[in-house]
């Protein structure tokens, strides 16, 4: 499902330039969730790209535009992915959205066989946490296609771990969960903050945000990948390595059930 506040969506500075931010809304049992968080995410990337922001743009004004153009037309679960861009006058903006139909936004969607990518590295200013055109994300994924993988863990200049092409990694080793800071190259997810939150309130395990050198992956029991655009994918291979997924799949059933009982 497609639609766009422009009949020319490709005529535009997103197409030619890469000159726009996209972000991620969420439906899971016919409601918007993360509303909030997905709103105020949006706003941010906003004025770090300098786009300017209509008056318009409020959380009511979005949580009514999705109702009317996807819950009301059937639609209970899935990923909205929508893309603010840049108009050829500088001082508008307009944007366009795609729906993708998922059984389960919030379960784990898969696993995922991954290795590191070193022929780049990907930067840690504030850009680096949103989500920007990226063609070291372009490059990665065909990387990973023609070495049949599903994903790669990029590092940033520094040699340690930031992010992956979709999203974040998730390391448990213990009692421990450790994630890449923001600063190393990790991108702002609300998806991957709602359940850190969770996490930690129900004491289910210590978070640390860490940095972290590639050789650590190896050391973890088991990696979830977060990712707001793709979901929730569990981690069972890195180069040689096999990781375990019961641990992380109960904490984030519990997540999940807390959501069905609001």
């Amino acid at each position: 499902m497609e639609n766009s506040t422009e009949n020319s969506a490709l005529a535009n500075r997103a197409f030619l330039y890469g000159d726009a931010v996209n972000v991620t809304f969420f439906i899971h049992h016919g409601t918007l969730i993360l509303a909030e968080e997905c709103y105020f995410f949006l706003m941010a990337s906003m004025r770090k790209m300098r786009l300017p922001i209509p008056l318009n743009y409020t959380l009511e004004f979005f949580q009514n535009y999705f109702q009317e153009q996807i819950i009301d037309k059937g639609f209970s679960e899935g990923i909205i992915h929508f893309l603010v861009y840049r108009n050829d006058n500088l001082a508008e903006v307009s944007f366009h959205f795609d729906f993708e139909e998922k059984n389960d936004v919030l379960g784990i969607q898969g696993n995922y066989e991954m290795d590191l990518i070193k022929e780049l590295s990907v930067n840690t200013h504030f850009l680096s946490s949103i989500r920007v055109h990226s063609p070291e994300n372009i490059y990665a994924e065909i990387y990973a296609k023609d070495n049949d993988l599903d994903d790669v863990i990029f590092l940033n200049p520094n040699k340690r771990i930031a992010r992956t092409i979709f999203g974040n990694l998730l390391f448990l080793e213990g009692d421990v969960i450790k994630i890449p800071k923001t600063t190393e190259g990790a991108y702002i997810s609300p998806l991957m903050e709602n359940f850190v939150t969770y996490v930690h309130q129900n004491k289910l395990a210590e978070i640390q945000e860490a940095e972290m050198i590639a050789f650590e992956s190896q050391k973890a029991e088991e990696i979830i990948m977060i990712s707001d655009p793709k979901g929730i994918f569990a981690v069972t291979k890195i180069r040689n390595k096999t990781f375990r997924t019961e641990r992380f799949s109960e904490m984030i059933g519990q997540w999940k059930r807390s959501f069905d009982q609001n």
